[in-house]
């Protein structure tokens, strides 16, 4: 299974981009070795549109488009569930064992994910009530997503 997060926003140089890259690296190296094909990140420019809904839905589209068909799609949304690293690596292990060709991770703008996203995503997680930066967003998931990894490969990173 192949994973992908498409986050609204490019990381600019800087301690987010380190950390996000970091967690990155980790989980190649990880996740190749439990059956994952690598971790796949698109940056998606914000747009510009004046008014919210209109940039809601521009940048819908755009992470619709480049969803693959049968792909499992995990939405970063305040109103998500608040899973714990266990259930996560366990999802992730069960949707790569049933061969589940892709997982999208989506980070939305500002504004948030688009309704129609939101209501396509097989998960809906949140990392709190707090409302967060989607540049922390962003290195939170990656940093969840080697967890994951760690956990699925029994190694000592999640201590319980």
């Amino acid at each position: 299974m192949r994973l992908t997060l498409i986050a609204i926003g490019k990381l600019k140089q800087g301690p987010e981009r380190e950390l996000a890259q970091r967690y990155h690296e980790r989980f190649e190296e990880t996740g190749r070795k439990l059956g994952f094909r690598g971790l796949l990140i698109h940056e998606i420019p914000e747009s510009r549109a004046r008014d919210a809904a209109t940039r809601i839905a521009e940048e819908g589209a755009t992470i619709a488009a480049l969803i693959p068909d049968r792909a499992m799609l995990i939405a970063m949304d305040e109103r998500g569930d608040n899973a714990d690293s266990a259930t996560l690596a366990r999802t992730l292990g069960r949707w790569r064992d049933e061969s589940v060709p892709d997982t999208i991770f989506m980070i939305g703008g500002a504004d948030g994910l688009s309704p129609e996203l939101r209501r396509r995503a097989t998960m809906r997680l949140a990392f709190g009530a707090a409302t967060w930066p989607h540049q922390i967003v962003r290195v939170l998931v990656l940093e969840q997503v080697y967890r994951a990894a760690t956990i699925l490969a029994g190694h000592p990173y999640h201590r319980v």
